[in-house]
């Protein structure tokens, strides 16, 4: 499953008022590029609510100081909407996503762009934290998308493993999560 094409259209009716006034106080154009609940939501219909618009990089670089005044935690924009930006500072995610970003909403507004990560590099932005919503977000994506356990092993080992502190924990948390969410198919060998 790809992104709908009717999610990519308009954010639920909250997310839009909050979204369509931080684009008409932004100056010129940002890009955030966004994890977490939100996108899941926002890409797959996960029904998780979720309170916050988690991101792991803004361009230009020099507008993430202005967004988490207008647009942050305790902003007025928080306030007024009960919904916030949030930068994600120490988060793990593959070396070549940006190359594999999907447009969130194109076109809707003038000055923002967001971008979600794609449902493999999504999930295995996951797997540090890794605690139940983390697990349930990679469950639901292994289900909805679907997600092919192959393609999300070979993105770890290549892209993510090489610059983990720990890399025998999270090869311990993958292989969990192959055997939790993966589970081999008739003619799928278990080894």
């Amino acid at each position: 499953m790809t992104p709908s094409s009717s999610a990519n259209e308009v954010p639920p009716k909250q997310w839009y008022r909050f979204l369509a006034e931080l684009d008409a106080l932004l100056q010129k154009p940002v890009e955030l590029h966004c994890i977490g609940g939100f996108v899941i939501a926002a890409c797959y219909g996960f029904p998780r609510p979720t309170g916050d618009l988690d991101y792991i990089s803004v361009r230009p670089s020099g507008a993430a100081v202005e967004l988490q005044q207008v647009a942050g935690e305790g902003s007025e924009l928080h306030k007024k909407h009960k919904l916030y930006l949030q930068h994600v500072g120490v988060a793990n995610y593959p070396e070549n996503y940006a190359d594999r970003l999907i447009a969130l909403y194109p076109g809707l507004f003038q000055n923002l762009r967001l971008f979600a990560l794609d449902p493999y590099d999504l999930a295995l932005s996951k797997l540090e934290r890794n605690i139940e919503v983390d697990r349930d977000d990679v469950k639901f994506l292994s289900k909805t998308v679907p997600l092919d356990f192959q393609i999300l092993e070979q993105r770890y080992r290549d892209e993510l493993r090489p610059y983990l502190a720990n890399p025998d924990k999270h090869d311990l948390t993958v292989k969990l999560w192959r055997e939790a969410y993966f589970p081999p198919g008739p003619t799928q060998k278990t080894g």
